[in-house]
């Protein structure tokens, strides 16, 4: 997959490893999933793919149950999702997603982030076409089982490709195919460490370590805000 992919990853990996509100935000998503699809993982695949990657970052099963019982609750917190669009340092393209139960405490947050770095926020929708969304699931190749195989296994859920990094695999779709890539994996009995929706550059461009120094310190505190989801930028 090349050095600037594991940079990429390894460079999140590091971040989410010490962010204090990992728990908040992970549970936000568990608590949209209940609140739209309902509080039964068996019955809603978002939800059941939430819990899934709250446990992969080893969140208590106490937390998981008091998120998913915060969607039906009589104090249920009112959490709607929004996305920001902007450009930071060196010109990088900064998609921003967003939980909130305050969206101007929101926008002010995640302006001050761009603006502190000479950047700022763009028109809703005008990054949408610099970026394609895709459904990502990461696993362990089972014993005895080709990848050859498993696309041929896969296809007719959508699979674009698998790619793997260091005895990881990684199956990729568009996203309107996640739920049916979901379930052929579990059907074939492939336990998912990971799944998520991702958006990817559509033109992705190199930066010097210097730049990407830069970019880090800003996509540091997007990421620690406790209203950001995910962070995605046009970084090749």
């Amino acid at each position: 997959m090349g050095r600037a992919f594991e940079y990429r990853r390894a460079t999140k990996e590091k971040r989410w490893s010490k962010m204090s509100r990992i728990f908040p935000k992970l549970g936000k998503k568990i608590t949209i999933a209940a609140k739209e699809g309902g509080p039964d993982p068996d019955m809603n695949p978002t939800l059941r793919t939430a819990i899934l990657n709250a446990k992969a970052q080893n969140m208590p099963k106490t937390n998981i149950d008091a998120a998913v019982k915060r969607a039906s609750g009589k104090d249920a917190t009112n959490f709607i999702e929004v996305n920001y669009e902007g450009k930071g340092p060196h010109g990088v393209l900064v998609f921003v997603e967003c939980a909130t139960d305050n969206s101007t405490r929101t926008i002010a947050n995640v302006k001050s982030y761009f603006n502190k770095v000479n950047g700022g926020l763009v028109a809703n929708g005008s990054l949408e076409f610099m970026f394609s969304r895709i459904a990502e699931f990461e696993f362990e190749m089972p014993e005895g089982m080709e990848t050859e195989d498993l696309e041929l296994e896969l296809i007719d859920a959508g699979l674009d490709e698998i790619e793997e990094n260091e005895d990881i695999y990684y199956a990729n779709a568009d996203y309107t195919c996640f739920g049916d890539l979901a379930s052929a994996l579990e059907k074939l009995e492939i336990k998912v460490n990971k799944a998520e929706l991702k958006r990817i550059p559509t033109t992705p461009v190199e930066f010097s370590e210097e730049q990407l120094e830069d970019i880090e310190k800003m996509l540091d505190k997007l990421e620690e805000d406790e209203d950001v989801q995910a962070v995605y930028t046009n970084i090749a």
